[in-house]
């Protein structure tokens, strides 16, 4: 490609969608996990425990993390005692892996699975980076067995207006500086700017229900900065 597509003004859309995202995971995985640490001020250990604390799974479970980057959340879930399988679309990511799980590289709408075979998923992060999220959450619903839970992580949009405030000057202006500097300034201008792909957060729970995970249920998590749906198979 030899636009770089993330670095615009406008949001690419479609396919085009699909292939700067790939793109750009592969540009930005050498130095994703420090760049994380560094603009989250290491908040995002603590989120990613809580959703594998909140997929309430016993020991041994079969886990796929999807979009599972550098395999922070696979650490997580095999230290929690699961089997996590990681299923990425960037290869850049899937090489720079650091939990020595098994990794697939997939389009995770359309992920090699049979029907019902894993206990689990986990998404962290990646939703505003799909191309349909009706379409993921009807995969996950195929590929997860009846009574299997998910737990999905992505940034959320705080409710009180000063900490929104303070949240989109960091993320809208400081968050890009800390990439230019440490990784790819273009890719951190656009991270920040893809949460406008998020649907508010009573249609994410709508559209989960909507595909099978009736008890879905949203968490604000750090006020707002982060939020994190989980819900069980039907």
């Amino acid at each position: 490609m030899s636009e770089r597509t993330w670095d615009r003004d406008t949001l690419p859309e479609g396919e085009e969608k699909v292939q700067a995202v790939r793109e750009m995971f592969d540009a930005i995985a050498p130095r994703y996990d420090l760049v994380n640490r560094i603009m989250t001020f290491r908040l995002d250990v603590r989120w990613r425990r809580k959703a594998v604390k909140l997929l309430a799974l016993p020991a041994g479970s079969t886990v796929i993390d999807l979009a599972a980057g550098t395999g922070d959340l696979c650490i997580d879930l095999r230290k929690a005692g699961h089997r996590p399988i990681a299923f990425d679309l960037s290869f850049g990511m899937l090489a720079a892996d650091r939990s020595a799980s098994p990794r697939v590289q997939a389009d995770i709408l359309r992920l090699p699975l049979a029907d019902s075979t894993v206990d689990g998923a986990t998404c962290g992060f990646a939703l505003r980076n799909l191309l349909d999220l009706p379409t993921f959450f009807a995969e996950l619903h195929r590929v997860v067995r009846p009574g299997g839970r998910i737990a999905l992580l992505d940034v959320g949009v705080p409710h009180n207006r000063v900490v929104r405030w303070g949240n989109n000057i960091y993320f809208g202006k400081v968050v890009p500086k800390i990439g230019a500097l440490l990784s790819d300034g273009a890719a951190y201008r656009y991270l920040p700017k893809s949460v406008a792909y998020l649907p508010p957060r009573e249609e994410l729970v709508a559209q989960l229900r909507a595909a099978g995970f009736a008890d879905a249920q949203h968490h604000q998590l750090s006020g707002g900065l982060t939020q994190l749906m989980v819900g069980t198979r039907d």
